[in-house]
């Protein structure tokens, strides 16, 4: 079964970067997340073929068009080829992906220092959904701190703080 999402995913994307008039194949590998305890499909562009210039356009300002084409290949995939147990599909380019993760997780552990050193809430700005997401996981394993959106799109805010038992 992970065998034909991996193509199903790999092929889709291929397809949806010709349409777009990029050239560029993609590897399909299972990577475990273990943050979310969840499997995922990885699906990676390769960019030997892409500028600087394609690369930019397909990660787009602050990863939206990334995330937009993950979002479209997972409903995709789930809803019209009809795979219900299908694994969860991540999109990358450049190693845009890890580098982002890596930021956020050093960021974060600085956030998390400040907030118990000072009782303080901390705002995070200017993250994106699948950010926010990652700091909510992260945060739901440590028993002394929370984080909270507030605010709408687009002046969307995550507070961290201590969790008030």
């Amino acid at each position: 079964m992970i065998e034909q999402q991996k193509q199903i995913g790999k092929k889709w994307l291929e397809k949806l970067l010709e349409l777009m008039g990029f050239t560029g194949n993609v590897k399909a590998e299972y990577r475990r997340n273990e943050l979310e305890k969840i499997n995922e499909i990885w699906l990676v562009i390769n960019e030997e073929q892409l500028t600087s210039q394609d690369m930019l356009k397909l990660i787009g300002k602050r990863g939206e068009s990334i995330d937009a084409i993950e979002y479209i290949i997972n409903t995709f995939i789930k809803y019209d080829v009809n795979l219900s147990n299908s694994y969860q599909f991540k999109i990358e380019l450049n190693n845009y992906r890890s580098r982002c993760h890596e930021e956020l997780k050093i960021s974060l552990q600085e956030i998390i220092q400040q907030v118990r050193k000072t009782g303080q809430e901390v705002e995070m700005t200017s993250l994106s959904l699948t950010e926010s997401h990652e700091v909510h996981l992260f945060l739901k394993n440590l028993n002394d701190l929370t984080a909270e959106n507030r605010g709408k799109e687009p002046n969307r805010r995550l507070i961290v703080k201590r969790l008030i038992v």
